[in-house]
């Protein structure tokens, strides 16, 4: 059940898109909040309190350098994940795709 539990949890803190931005944001690298702010064009509070929730779930790590925090992912594999997401949309949109051409001919 722990198993289950921990997957709910997971899902939900990436239930958000500006969360799944954000993961995205730092596939390059760490960042620090002005950068991620800057590159996805949100009010800091909001970007805070979506950093928490991935903080709290375990899915960035932060690393203070003086007064300034950066950002991380805390483990790659979250890339296969969110990789795997996005394979699956476009399935979802080629299939879409093919049912409105038929329906375009006719049936």
């Amino acid at each position: 059940m722990v198993r289950y539990d921990f997957k709910t949890e997971f899902f939900k803190a990436l239930a958000h898109p500006l969360r799944i931005r954000i993961l995205d944001e730092l596939r390059a690298g760490q960042l620090n909040v002005g950068q991620l702010r800057e590159r996805l064009g949100v009010e800091q509070s909001t970007l805070s309190q979506q950093l928490a929730v991935l903080r709290t779930r375990g899915l960035v790590q932060t690393q203070r350098n003086g007064s300034t925090i950066h950002y991380q992912v805390a483990d790659p594999a979250i890339w296969r994940l969110l990789d795997s997401a996005l394979e699956i949309f476009n399935n979802q949109l080629v299939n879409v795709r093919s049912v409105l051409e038929d329906l375009r001919r006719g049936g």
